[in-house]
């Protein structure tokens, strides 16, 4: 299939390298997880061969960043080996008008917690069909439980107004392991007026690892469309 046939694809690979471009020589980069983060992990792998990039070290949010950064020669390094993170570059499954954010559609939100919040500069790369009026209208939040405590997390959140469901594999028997051993709840709300306090409220159940909502965090969103059949790369 060629470029021109799939401008879906072409989108998604012209919103990563538009993310890619923004990395400098000597930079800690944080690889995000996700179909559009791979192009960025790729450019940046192209860079480096070019020589147009020099002196760069990437920290996985998942196991597919690590595996997606080893292909394309992006060293890598742990959250032990440094102090501050320059710039990350991670996806979205919703984006509000105040780049608040729900990730953990690829189950990897608590890792990429971690390192996009360590970050001087926060990218989101992300299609225009991520970009809703309030978080919560077309996604559920994913809830990162340890085993032992899904029933008593899933009763306690039926009790805050959410409608949880365990997260099941698509080509396994069973519910869906994140990279810690855990398991997710998809929880959808009526309606998340208050993100802010939503985050918190959920993290502060017994038993929850992370949740997906992420709040003033993101410093600029790169956002792909599709318009006459041509690849477009917008920002906020």
């Amino acid at each position: 299939m060629t470029a021109a046939a799939d401008p879906v694809k072409l989108m998604k690979q012209e919103v990563g390298r538009a993310a890619a471009a923004l990395v400098k020589s000597g930079s800690i980069v944080g690889l995000g997880t996700g179909s559009t983060t791979a192009y960025t992990i790729q450019f940046l792998g192209d860079r480096l061969k070019s020589g147009e990039l020099k002196d760069i070290v990437g920290v996985p949010t998942s196991f597919q960043s690590e595996v997606l950064a080893k292909q394309y020669g992006v060293p890598l390094t742990t959250l032990d080996a440094i102090d501050h993170i320059d710039i990350a570059i991670d996806g979205a499954d919703e984006v509000d008008p105040q780049k608040n954010l729900i990730k953990g559609g690829g189950a990897a939100h608590t890792r990429e917690k971690v390192v996009d919040y360590l970050a001087n500069q926060f990218i989101v790369v992300v299609d225009s069909g991520k970009l809703v009026d309030r978080l919560g209208s077309t996604f559920p939040v994913p809830v990162e439980v340890i085993p032992m405590a899904i029933t008593p997390v899933t009763n306690a959140i039926i009790k805050l107004g959410g409608k949880p469901e365990l997260r099941m594999g698509v080509k396994k028997a069973g519910p869906v392991i994140t990279d810690q051993g855990n398991f997710v709840l998809d929880v959808r709300f009526d309606s998340i007026d208050d993100p802010v306090s939503l985050e918190k409220i959920l993290n502060n159940i017994p038993g929850v690892l992370e949740n997906g909502i992420f709040v003033n965090c993101a410093d600029l969103v790169l956002i792909g469309e599709v318009k006459d059949g041509q690849p477009l790369v917008r920002q906020i």
